[in-house]
């Protein structure tokens, strides 16, 4: 089974293989900078795991759970 973005523990990094999921939230994701090739770090999550924080590109994005499990990593 691939690796997810929200299987990553704070602090840990990882590189985006691809973002799967339906084409409109995939999309957004992609826009947002979560392409193949971008390396990711999981900053924190919530208490219950939603949403989670993660730095790319030199800023912070937040997540819904639906959505980090979408981005697949290496």
């Amino acid at each position: 089974m691939p690796r997810t973005l929200i299987q990553l523990q704070p602090g840990e990094s990882a590189t985006v293989e691809s973002v799967g999921g339906e084409s409109v939230a995939s999309s957004r994701l992609m826009d947002l900078g979560l392409i193949r090739g971008t390396t990711v770090r999981m900053v924190r999550a919530a208490p219950l795991g939603d949403p989670i924080e993660v730095s790319l590109r030199g800023f912070m994005l937040t997540l819904r759970r639906s959505e980090a499990e979408q981005v697949v990593l290496r």
